[in-house]
């Protein structure tokens, strides 16, 4: 009997595709939780996207789930704890977001600091009376060029970043929990302590996982070492402490903020919407370009097809789950 498959969010042709040469599948693309729990007993492995909350009662109520891929780098939104106590192998996809999300986070970077965003709407208002209003902007108006740009974070993502900014002429440090010594020969980066960073950069840009320990790894303490610099964040919302944050922007010691992710997400109503000026803000899709797309899709199918041919994924997330249900057990291909 083929594998039974449930898909959460719109995947891409091609990596459906695939998936249903070897798989039963059925897509219901953000369904209610409601509507989760009743039919996931039914299924075998499970795909999701970002914004599908795995929960522990989800995971209890998967009576013959197997594996749980997520269409993601991130893996936040699924209980891991729940899933592992429970035999649930879960995967993730790495490498195919790094060129997208770096790219779009230099794109936040120059349209906060060149005021992109602003002249856009600025314009479109009927505000531009004079040449004379424009030029009065420019003391407030910076290039990236020549700046110190401070990465937290050196994964595949940081390190992407780091070569772009490298291109256009930053000076780059970083901190991470290693030392990566090839991107410290590539582009000259230099590692110093996470504080250290902070002080010595003029823009710093966060591309950190969600974890425990970098939960508001940006509070009310760093946002005081930020004064006078700009932050752009592309990691995750809860990196920063949201309210000190916005004290920060409304006092005038935050020069400025891009953000491609919030506390909580979808965000209705913030103070940060009234800082056009200040800020750059965008609704989580610095990973959405129709080749980045394509790529994750078929490693999340890759993933859970392996699973179930009994082979060991390389983004295995919890391998702590082979000591409880090894790998033959789940093996259905």
């Amino acid at each position: 009997m083929r594998p039974k498959v449930l898909v959460l969010f719109n995947m891409k042709t091609e990596p459906l595709k695939l998936l249903k040469e070897f798989c039963d599948v059925n897509v219901i693309v953000y369904p209610e939780r409601s509507q989760i729990l009743e039919i996931i007993e039914e299924y075998d492995g499970l795909i999701v996207s970002p914004l599908n909350l795995v929960d522990e009662e989800i995971i209890e109520r998967g009576k013959n789930l197997k594996v749980i891929s997520t269409h993601s780098a991130g893996y936040d939104h699924i209980n891991i704890d729940a899933a592992t106590k429970k035999g649930i192998y879960v995967t993730k996809v790495s490498g195919v977001l790094s060129e997208a999300v770096a790219e779009f986070a230099v794109g936040l970077t120059i349209a906060l600091l060149r005021k992109i965003v602003y002249s856009d709407k600025f314009i479109r208002k009927g505000l531009w009376d004079s040449h004379k209003t424009v030029w009065a902007w420019y003391k407030d108006i910076e290039t990236v060029y020549g700046k110190k740009v401070g990465i937290l974070g050196m994964g595949p993502i940081g390190k992407s970043i780091a070569r772009r900014m490298k291109a256009l002429g930053a000076e780059i440090y970083y901190w991470s929990r290693s030392r990566k010594g090839d991107i410290e020969r590539e582009v000259n980066a230099k590692w110093l302590p996470l504080d250290e960073v902070i002080k010595e950069s003029n823009i710093i840009i966060l591309a950190l996982p969600s974890t425990p320990e970098t939960y508001h790894i940006i509070d009310e303490e760093r946002l005081k070492l930020l004064e006078g610099k700009y932050l752009v964040n592309i990691g995750r919302g809860t990196l920063i402490d949201e309210k000190a944050l916005v004290k920060a922007l409304e006092e005038g010691k935050l020069k400025g903020f891009a953000t491609d992710v919030f506390e909580k997400e979808p965000i209705q109503e913030s103070e940060l919407f009234e800082m056009e000026w200040e800020t750059v803000l965008t609704p989580h899709h610095a990973g959405l370009a129709e080749e980045a797309m394509k790529d994750m899709g078929f490693q999340a199918v890759k993933n859970i097809i392996s699973i179930f041919k009994g082979e060991i994924p390389e983004n295995l997330v919890n391998r702590d789950v082979l000591k409880i249900k090894p790998i033959e057990e789940v093996k259905l291909l």
